[in-house]
């Protein structure tokens, strides 16, 4: 496969390679090994960038050394303490501010005065050549001086840079988390708004298929009283019709309580009793389905106030989804656990996950995936968690199960105008 052609030569490039140039050619005096050492140093600032290990920290540490040792090299080949290469070691410095901490640049800094003045002991200097003076003593401390100056001001300039970034970096960070919340949000009041108008719908309707419903079971309870109980076909039939009549009445019923507005009754309660009402009554079904309902409570959790009755009816929803949701024989935990100013439990299925198509419809009402299911359960959980000023989510990886997770507020909520 081809890859994208990378960027090999850079601007910078042609500048250092000016720079050493330029100094090659103002070199009046070709000194013993002057040309090599400004070409190996030349090479390796440029190569430098290309080579992954120096951009480790040990790798920079590795370069400093080096660009010392070439500033070291030079001016022992031209000169020493008069060799006119002297600010080359602004090499080291500049990079060690850049790139280490203030210790790290101090420590360089002064590697580097060191580089210099150690051409003024009896081991480098001739003292029948050469003789200090106190001119000379003056122009040997501004030298030495300019070396820590600049990596004191260089390093402050990057150490600035670096806040500023990592400013920019958090800013950014903020907007990304800004941006979720507010396409939650968005999302959130979508499906409050279609809760809204199926909801009214749902109460009209429901209302309407009401009267007509009891007159046609009526009807068929007095067709089965008044045939021959021998004629087997209109017995079947008028069955048949009353327990339709039964189903349809019991799916208007779910309608209303769907549409009608919720009275919820806050109370001091304990959650792991409501928790543990809701995990009874739905192991009582449990032969059909034969699943094991585990138990992870925390013990700081404390009685806050919430609706009881309505909120055992969100768990044992959850729970009933889950325990269809689980192949026979599996398990399914429900967790509780403190989140600074609320209170979260979790279900937890390893079922076959919902599709991710699925997952921001599943609260709506009417939507399910289930051949006999109607698509209010969750719809009602969903709203009972609103009512109750929590949230509701869902994770869910399809092969693997899924997590709903209800978060409640440990103080009651603001009562809605």
């Amino acid at each position: 496969m081809l890859q994208p052609r990378q960027r090999f030569v850079r601007t910078q490039d042609f500048v250092w390679l000016l720079l050493f140039g330029g100094l090659v050619l103002a070199s009046p005096e070709r000194e013993v090994y002057e040309i090599e050492v400004l070409t190996a140093l030349a090479i390796f600032q440029v190569m430098e960038p290309r080579i992954p290990f120096f951009a480790s920290s040990r790798g920079m540490i590795a370069a400093i050394a080096l660009k010392l040792l070439f500033g070291f090299l030079l001016m022992g080949f031209t000169g020493g303490i008069t060799s006119r290469y002297h600010l080359i070691l602004l090499l080291p410095v500049v990079s060690a501010a850049t790139t280490l901490s203030l210790a790290g640049t101090i420590a360089v800094s002064l590697l580097a005065c060191g580089s210099y003045l150690i051409f003024i002991t009896p081991w480098f200097l001739d003292p029948g050549r050469w003789e200090i003076t106190p001119e000379g003593i003056g122009v040997l401390s501004l030298n030495v001086m300019f070396l820590p100056v600049v990596g004191f001001l260089t390093n402050q300039l990057a150490e600035s840079n670096r806040v500023q970034a990592r400013r920019y970096q958090q800013a950014a960070e903020q907007l990304t988390e800004a941006n979720r919340h507010l396409q939650e949000a968005e999302a959130a009041v979508r499906r409050s708004e279609r809760l809204a108008a199926i909801g009214q719908l749902s109460a009209g309707l429901a209302h309407e298929l009401r009267n007509p419903l009891g007159t046609v079971k009526a009807s068929a309870e007095m067709l089965a009283r008044n045939v021959p109980a021998d004629n087997a076909v209109v017995t079947e039939l008028t069955g048949f019709i009353s327990s339709e009549v039964d189903r349809a009445n019991s799916l208007v019923t779910r309608f209303l309580d769907f549409a009608r507005p919720l009275q919820v009754k806050l109370a001091v309660s304990d959650l792991t009793e409501v928790l543990d009402r809701a995990v009874s009554q739905m192991e009582r079904h449990q032969p059909p389905y034969s699943v094991r309902i585990i138990k992870n409570y925390s013990p700081d959790i404390r009685p806050f106030p919430f609706d009881a009755e309505l909120m055992e009816r969100v768990v044992y929803n959850l729970l009933l989804n889950a325990v269809q949701a689980s192949p026979p024989d599996s398990t399914v935990t429900i967790k509780t656990k403190p989140a600074e100013g609320w209170v979260e439990f979790s279900v937890i299925d390893r079922g076959a996950g919902i599709e991710a198509a699925h997952r921001e419809s599943i609260f709506n009402p009417f939507f399910t995936t289930k051949r006999d299911g109607v698509g209010l359960g969750l719809a009602i959980v969903a709203r009972i968690v609103d009512e109750h000023g929590g949230k509701i989510t869902v994770e869910s990886e399809t092969g693997a199960g899924s997590v709903f997770r209800v978060l409640l507020p440990l103080s009651a909520p603001e009562p809605t105008a």
